[in-house]
């Protein structure tokens, strides 16, 4: 019996496992308990992620999104939205955050529709409500700047109107 292929056979199969475990096997997806700890639910669909890049310029942020995205697709509406949102934060760690505390102090009277949310030892997020007001996805922003907390409420945030 021939065994000179056992050394080729062994070694394509520590490729393979080594291939797997460097996360391409899975496409480097995220489990949701690991992107709930990063602040994204799995909802946000990946075009979302390719917007969140024009508003945050972190590259480590905007590949944690992509890794618990959903994939779009064709037939799905091209831009998911929101009718309102919170921001919610712990008051004692707004020190931190700054661009958080500028956007709360001086826009957010802009965004009737948002409210804020004091809950202690939370990092700044935002969570995004249905026309229901039952929450749909949380954001984490504790690096996001001010006027990108207010160009992504502009873009992803449409009140319902209610009929007198």
């Amino acid at each position: 019996m021939d065994r000179s292929y056992l050394p080729v056979a062994a070694a394509a199969a520590v490729a393979l496992v080594l291939v797997c475990c460097s996360g391409l096997c899975r496409g480097e997806r995220l489990g949701a308990r690991e992107c709930e700890d990063l602040g994204f639910t799995g909802l946000a669909l990946c075009s979302d992620c390719n917007a969140l890049s024009e508003f945050v310029k972190d590259q480590e942020l905007v590949e944690d999104c992509h890794k618990c995205c959903t994939e779009d697709s064709d037939d799905s509406i091209s831009k998911l939205t929101f009718s309102g949102a919170i921001i919610e934060v712990c008051m004692r760690k707004l020190v931190f955050y700054p661009e958080v505390v500028g956007f709360l102090e001086e826009d957010k009277d802009d965004f009737p529709y948002v409210e804020t949310r004091y809950s202690y030892g939370s990092p700044p997020k935002l969570i995004m409500l249905d026309n229901k007001g039952e929450q749909k996805e949380t954001i984490r922003i504790d690096n996001w700047k001010r006027e990108h907390i207010r160009q992504f409420l502009k873009e992803k945030v449409k009140p319902v109107k209610l009929d007198s």
